[in-house]
């Protein structure tokens, strides 16, 4: 099942990430699961940049779904390019999406990719509502 990344979404990070010999496979592709390391780490630097990294106190992210949908294979060597963006801040959650090219190649989007990021009150485990500063950080 492919799911469709909006057109109606805000750049909120951009970071470039080195293939290493190692994510490859056997046949000499990136590892699937590297795709999702990659738009992980593009997230939690984010994250980080903001402040708001899981502690496991107070209140934080949490990560409650996530997809990828990959278009053309990235072989190493090379450099990836990630682009992260957010959307659709409801009261308690709100969508990551990314995309994964190559950096010598742009505008060629290798895959795409998301998931939903729930605010959550870590100590009690259950959802918590956003912060505004979030809200308005992460709102069109």
């Amino acid at each position: 099942m492919r799911i469709a990344i909006p057109e109606r979404k805000k750049l909120v990070y951009e970071t470039r990430i080195a293939m290493r010999w190692g994510d490859m496979d056997a046949m000499g592709h990136l590892n699937n699961a590297n795709y999702f390391r990659y738009i992980e780490t593009a997230r939690v630097d984010w994250f980080q940049a903001m402040g708001c990294m899981a502690n496991g106190r107070g209140a934080g992210p949490l990560i409650v779904n996530a997809f990828c949908n990959f278009y053309a294979q990235l072989q190493y060597p090379g450099e990836v390019l990630v682009k992260l963006y957010a959307s659709d801040p409801g009261r308690t959650t709100f969508e990551t999406w990314a995309t994964l090219a190559r950096t010598d190649a742009p505008d060629v989007v290798c895959a795409e990719g998301g998931g939903t990021t729930m605010w959550v009150d870590y100590e009690v485990g259950k959802a918590a509502t956003l912060p505004d500063w979030l809200r308005e950080t992460v709102a069109g």
